[in-house]
């Protein structure tokens, strides 16, 4: 197929960021998410390494330059550092990040690093690890903060921290949080709480606008930094006294989808437009067939399709149940 122009929705949004989910499997039982813990086995109709490989490459022919790849918790997924070279291999892949609960980290980073791993988002929604515990279930707080610190200390300074904003704990988690990035080079970004279909209770009792956090670090000397090419929606602050940065994607907010650049497959080779859209657009046959031209064309006709924004503000919360269907 001779099209090569960069696949560009409606509102002439330029889609160059794909979050790819490898696996629905979780191993944690987050409050937010999966508070039962997840239901099952492994889906056994996980796409292949064939199928990504076949789709990765399409993605990477019509303009995506950024790859996440998310779960679940995809380190779960024994063939991770293999998609990580899959995805490494497409030479118009600019940046392939990882997005993790860091559970197994300190063991397979050294191998997703050699495999090209270029940026690791890391979710700690605590510092404390009693707080830690009661959010995610696991008592593992100490063990990801070392891992997270070996790191760095190897040279590997691509790591962003997610925090999710819940209520309950943000007063304690805000000084935390700046505490940890005084003299460590990382982002850690606030996100905040959003709606899925099964914690409609959680959502309400639990929500905060990251809005007044937001304000008090500006009045404290935090600036904003320039959005870079094929970043995602967070605002991110520096300030000379620190060696890191505090960041806060809130989807809540006036003009949130303004910027959109991504599109999301899950782990079954279905297309999402929005995360919360109300459709999902099934790649499957394509990937069986490695008809990468068939892809191609498919996804052209299809992102015309991308809505303006997301319908969170009227309840609509579209296919997602929870968060780990499609990595979030």
């Amino acid at each position: 197929m001779n099209n090569t122009a960069p696949l560009t929705d409606p509102f002439n949004r330029r889609l160059s960021y794909l979050r790819l989910s490898v696996t629905d499997l979780c191993n944690y039982r987050c409050t937010y998410c999966l508070p039962d813990g997840y239901q099952g086995k492994a889906k056994p109709d996980e796409m292949s390494l064939a199928e990504i490989e076949t789709l990765v490459n399409t993605f990477a022919r019509c303009g995506t330059r950024k790859i996440r790849i998310t779960g679940g918790e995809p380190t779960l997924r024994r063939d991770l550092a293999d998609i990580i070279a899959a995805c490494k291999a497409a030479p118009e892949i600019e940046n392939v990040a990882l997005t993790t609960n860091a559970f197994r980290l300190g063991k397979l980073f050294p191998a997703y690093r050699a495999a090209g791993l270029d940026k690791i988002n890391i979710s700690i929604d605590s510092f404390d690890p009693e707080v830690f515990y009661e959010i995610t279930g696991k008592r593992e707080c100490s063990n990801i903060l070392r891992d997270l610190d070996a790191i760095l200390e190897s040279g590997f300074y691509g790591i962003k921290i997610n925090t999710l904003l819940l209520r309950r704990y943000a007063e304690r988690t805000l000084v935390d949080a700046l505490d940890f990035v005084k003299h460590r080079p990382v982002t850690l970004r606030f996100i905040e709480l959003m709606q899925t279909g099964d914690n409609l209770g959680f959502f309400n009792s639990q929500h905060l606008s990251a809005a007044k956090i937001e304000r008090g670090l500006q009045e404290q000397g935090w600036q904003l930094m320039p959005r870079l090419p094929h970043a995602g929606p967070a605002r991110e602050y520096f300030h000379r006294d620190f060696a890191g940065s505090i960041g806060f994607i809130a989807p809540y907010s006036e003009d949130f989808c303004k910027s959109c650049n991504r599109l999301r497959v899950t782990a079954q080779g279905k297309m999402h437009l929005c995360l919360f859209g109300g459709i999902a657009y099934d790649l499957r046959d394509y990937l069986k067939n490695q008809d990468s031209d068939g892809l191609q064309r498919y996804l052209y006709d299809t992102v015309a399709q991308k809505p303006e924004h997301h319908y969170l503000h009227d309840k609509k919360v579209g296919l997602i149940t929870n968060l780990s269907m499609t990595g979030g």
